[in-house]
């Protein structure tokens, strides 16, 4: 678990500079095996209700899309607040 803390504070320190495989497996240990992972895309459904998801994708240089790591943070961010309660 320490691991992915570190993980996660370092993509929120620097959102346009992650790689998309560190986000893909920040989103699997926190939300589960992707629904969709086929192509480019890898999308994830979160624990929460209205069934919301999160779309990633490589972009052409393997890194994740800036928008998209934004929103996984905002996920993330989420996700601790409900633990919390």
């Amino acid at each position: 678990m320490k691991g992915m803390e570190s993980r996660i504070a370092r993509i929120k320190a620097n959102p346009s500079g992650v790689k998309f495989i560190e986000l893909a497996k920040i989103c699997t240990f926190y939300f589960g095996p992707p629904r969709h992972d086929s192509g480019s895309h890898h999308i994830y459904s979160m624990p929460w209700q209205g069934d919301p998801r999160i779309n990633i994708q490589r972009n052409n240089n393997g890194m994740a899309k800036f928008y998209q790591v934004k929103q996984v943070v905002a996920a993330l961010d989420k996700l601790e607040e409900m633990n919390r309660d």
